[in-house]
């Protein structure tokens, strides 16, 4: 009889361990290269904070009137700091200076522009609150009733002869 060994020691291919670790290494490097030069991602955000000059109203990276060159314009302005490696303030900062800072989707959350968020909702909420207010003294008033008609002999008898006549 033959004897089966209790313990099998696995033996490992090193050659298949190092292209594994090699797979996973440039996989990774991948990963983070591509966050890495993506402006793809950054020309949308941006591009989306910013508003087309031509007056029509709409965002840069929206604004469809057919042969606008303002927007093809600003849109090679912004490629063009992206690939300058410029951050998003930069950016924004250049736009606002070269433009007014009507550029901007949004305005900026600070200083008297703060009052643009804000004022919004606090309208809104102030609104509903009197709204409620009135509301309550309203049914809080009393309603003033009709006066009680007095019994006149003469519409006693004219209701009597209707109730009759309409009587099954």
């Amino acid at each position: 009889m033959r004897a089966h060994p209790t313990h099998v020691p696995r033996v490992i291919d090193r050659s298949l361990l190092r292209t594994w670790f090699q797979l996973s290494a440039a996989c990774l490097l991948l990963i983070f290269m591509a966050g890495a030069g993506d402006t793809s991602a950054r020309y949308k955000l941006l591009g989306h904070q910013l508003m087309c000059t031509c007056s029509c109203g709409q965002v840069l990276l929206e604004c469809n009137h057919v042969g606008c060159t303002v927007s093809a314009q600003e849109e090679a302005e912004l490629r063009n700091a992206l690939n300058r490696g410029d951050n998003n303030q930069l950016i924004l900062q250049g736009f606002v200076q070269k433009y007014g800072p009507t550029v901007l989707a949004a305005p900026p959350e600070n200083g008297f522009n703060l009052v643009a968020w804000i004022a919004p909702g606090l309208v809104f909420l102030l609104a509903m609150f009197g709204t409620a207010l009135l509301i309550r003294k309203w049914r809080l008033q009393p309603v003033a009733m009709p006066p009680e008609m007095a019994a006149d002999p003469h519409t006693s008898t004219i209701l009597a002869k209707v109730r009759k006549e309409t009587e099954l």
